[in-house]
């Protein structure tokens, strides 16, 4: 019987924008078996910036998923391969590797920090693998004598969790209060011996009254030998009650895994932090003019179907403080001990999403008029919720703005998205006594904070930008006669 040999293709993780290493699977849309066109999407991966869409470069039949859902893979790994439509036979070594079309591929994996993988459980038992399992956790398990191979792990990369440890400790653990084993012979109630003495005599084999007779026991005490016939057993008296012993301080934890996107944001936050000297410079300001316009832009034609909210206006008032004081588009070249000034302003909105926090940012947002300003900044915050942003959106930002009011919080200090010079808050905007034409009246009020790189920001520099942007959000009317 002649053995036919099918032929499949292998699909890799590609490199989908800036070195990347490796990425989590967050979603299969194929299983084995289920056919795919070219172009057609089979999975999500969530890398350090975004969430992506991965098409597959062929068409066929699914014949292996090689990474579950959580997984984090190597780029250049095969993550799915695929066999011509209507192929039956045994597999055979793969023909091709494509790769995505404007998407990089590693020629070889190289060594690189081990993968988070997410395997199949282990056979409870001791001839399975050393089960995955944290040193808390496993210390866990050692304070409350529970044997980690015989625990069944529910965690989300099958790891033995906190969870696991004590519920296996409950299961195991006997009732309290049971007995322990029996002592030799029973207790004896009723006569000590049958017969009738003699009024005020002892019969032979037999005792007074109150004496014990031999081979017999007095009720309440344990026989050595077996019970008499027609006498009862009572109940088993009930061991002591033990104390219970100390909680671990891990008891009272829970430890999420972070997420590529959170990873991703503490090293850059921690990078920024310690990195650049920060300067916080903050403003408080009467809005009011600003908030009647936006109000009259959401009832404008040309603005229909688009967010228009205050931070659409401070962020034209922050480019018109650009186009003033274009120093501040600029970031610090630490190898080359240069200021690198930047030609055109890709403006970066700080998002919070269900993954962390995410910058899209505005390409050229200084050329686009105020309508498609607005429904630049209304796709991207909207994508970025969705978990649609490309990777694309999330390089080459300039300067970065962030709507802290939306929280209800009046101003703070944030930090610098690395690689640039400035970053612009807008606090909580509300009603406040104010002095106004002499008299104190309520206005819309907001404090705004501009923290930017010491290195090449100087306090003048900062100080003017910062004022430039309250002056048109006190007065949009600058923004034409000062444009």
């Amino acid at each position: 019987m002649t053995d036919t040999k099918v032929r499949y293709q292998e699909f890799r993780l590609p490199d989908v924008g800036e070195g990347l290493q490796d990425a989590e699977i967050v979603r299969w849309h194929v299983g084995a078996g289920d056919t795919v066109t070219d172009g057609q999407v089979v999975c999500e991966i969530e890398t350090a910036k975004a969430v992506v869409e991965l098409p597959v470069p062929f068409e066929g039949v699914v014949r292996e998923l090689r990474f579950p859902e959580g997984a984090t893979v190597d780029v250049g790994e095969v993550i799915i391969t695929v066999a011509p439509p209507d192929a039956a036979g045994p597999p055979e070594e793969p023909v091709r590797t494509p790769v995505l079309v404007g998407y990089g591929a590693a020629a070889a994996p190289t060594a690189r920090r081990p993968r988070r993988a997410a395997p199949a459980p282990a056979p409870a038992g001791r001839g399975a693998d050393r089960p995955r399992a944290k040193p808390p956790v496993r210390k866990l398990a050692r304070d409350l004598g529970v044997d980690l191979d015989r625990v069944r792990p529910s965690g989300p990369h099958g790891d033995v969790t906190r969870e696991d440890v004590r519920t296996a400790a409950a299961t195991s653990a006997g009732p309290a209060g049971a007995p322990g084993p029996a002592a030799p012979g029973s207790v004896a109630s009723g006569p000590a011996a049958s017969g009738s003495p003699a009024p005020g005599s002892a019969a032979p084999g037999s005792v007074a009254p109150g004496l014990v007779a031999p081979g017999s026991v007095a009720p309440g005490f344990v026989a050595s030998g077996p019970v008499a016939p027609g006498l009862a057993e009572p109940a088993p008296a009930a061991s002591a009650p033990v104390a219970p012993g100390p909680v671990p301080a891990e008891a009272y934890e829970t430890r999420v895994p972070a997420t590529a996107v959170r990873r991703a944001t503490a090293r850059a936050m921690t990078a920024s932090a310690f990195g650049a000297p920060h300067v916080t410079e903050f403003v408080t300001v009467d809005v009011t003019r600003t908030m009647k316009l936006v109000e009259r832009l959401r009832k404008d034609p040309e603005f229909a179907g688009v967010r228009v909210s205050p931070l659409l206006l401070a962020v034209r008032a922050l480019l018109f403080a650009v186009r003033r004081h274009p120093e501040i588009n600029a970031s610090w070249d630490e190898e080359r001990q240069e200021i690198v000034l930047k030609h055109r302003v890709n403006l970066g909105v700080a998002a919070a999403t269900p993954r962390g926090l995410l910058v899209p940012n505005v390409k050229d947002a200084q050329s686009l008029t105020l309508p498609r300003l607005a429904a630049a900044l209304d796709g991207l915050v909207t994508t970025a919720r969705e978990g649609r942003t490309t990777p694309a959106d999330l390089v080459g930002g300039t300067l970065t703005v962030t709507n802290i009011g939306v929280f209800g919080i009046d101003t703070g200090t944030p930090i610098l998205n690395p690689g640039e010079a400035a970053i612009l808050a807008l606090g909580a905007i509300g009603p406040r006594p104010w002095v106004h034409r002499g008299r104190v009246v309520p206005r819309q009020v907001t404090t705004l904070a501009l923290s930017f790189d010491h290195r090449l920001v100087d306090g003048e520099l900062g100080s003017r930008v910062l004022a430039d942007v309250a002056a048109v959000l006190h007065d949009p009317r600058r923004l034409a006669t000062h444009g």
